[in-house]
């Protein structure tokens, strides 16, 4: 377990589980959670132990994204600069879900507003409880989706369902999240954390070499035309194949048997 107690940390047969733990305040973030749930993240990339990560919400929500309580305009003070909490806070956690190269899965348990629908769209494979919304709750107080939501929603969704996402910050519930491609899958509520748990499980005893490596070429995709994409193709090929992973897969399905992957 973490030090701060607005993170609980839990580490099982290669599986990092999060869970954000402020359920009194949605799990919306403070500075002790930002810290918190950065350092956790950054410890799944440095230790070889961690294979996966499964993050998730306690209590009734997932996330409401930013706590506004120490920010409220009637206290007075200085107007708050929320581009140094987006470079210093968000960029930084966002950066690291994007580049570890070991699958992160989402359990959405509840609401997810703000900058908790965008960290969670930021994670590799989201699942979340049918009663889940997500909600784009920027603009009911005259600011832009942050945490990635702008880049996000519309490269997942096109500019019309993004933009009316955005506008009107309507929730949008978990199986029409489902439908429209933004969400893998809806889930009966008292199953998500076995679901969500067993596929964790699942990709930790995985060939992770090259579940990292696809991860890392399918975020690439957007941003590349063919031919360049053909030549990084032919270049993460390669080092999936000189892994110890490939060996032992090629190996077990020669035997007829299960691979014992080591991510090596």
């Amino acid at each position: 377990m973490t030090a701060s107690q607005t993170i609980l940390s839990e580490q099982n047969s290669g599986v990092l589980k999060l869970t954000l733990n402020r359920p009194e305040k949605l799990n919306s973030f403070n500075e002790e959670m930002h810290l918190a749930l950065r350092a956790e993240v950054q410890r799944a990339h440095d230790d070889p132990a961690i294979r996966a990560v499964l993050l998730t919400g306690a209590g009734r929500g997932f996330c409401a994204g930013q706590d506004l309580g120490d920010r409220d305009p009637r206290k007075g003070g200085p107007k708050p600069d929320l581009g140094h909490t987006i470079e210093t806070f968000y960029n930084p956690l966002l950066r690291l879900i994007r580049k570890l190269d070991k699958p992160v899965v989402c359990a959405v348990n509840g609401v997810a507003a703000g900058a908790g629908a965008n960290i969670a769209f930021a994670c590799d494979i989201v699942l979340a409880a049918r009663s889940a919304k997500f909600i784009q709750a920027f603009s009911k107080i005259g600011l832009i989706p942050d945490a990635g939501g702008s880049w996000s929603l519309a490269r997942i969704l096109g500019e019309p369902r993004a933009k009316a996402l955005a506008l009107t910050a309507e929730p949008l519930m978990a199986e029409t999240a489902a439908d429209w491609g933004l969400i893998w899958k809806a889930i009966e509520d008292d199953a998500l954390m076995t679901e969500a748990e067993a596929l964790a499980a699942k990709l930790a005893a995985g060939p992770t070499v090259g579940l990292g490596l696809t991860k890392r070429l399918i975020q690439e995709a957007a941003g590349t035309d063919l031919d360049t994409h053909l030549d990084r193709e032919r270049d993460l090929q390669r080092e999936a194949g000189f892994s110890d992973d490939y060996a032992e897969g090629v190996a077990a399905f020669l035997e007829k048997r299960s691979p014992n992957f080591r991510g090596s």
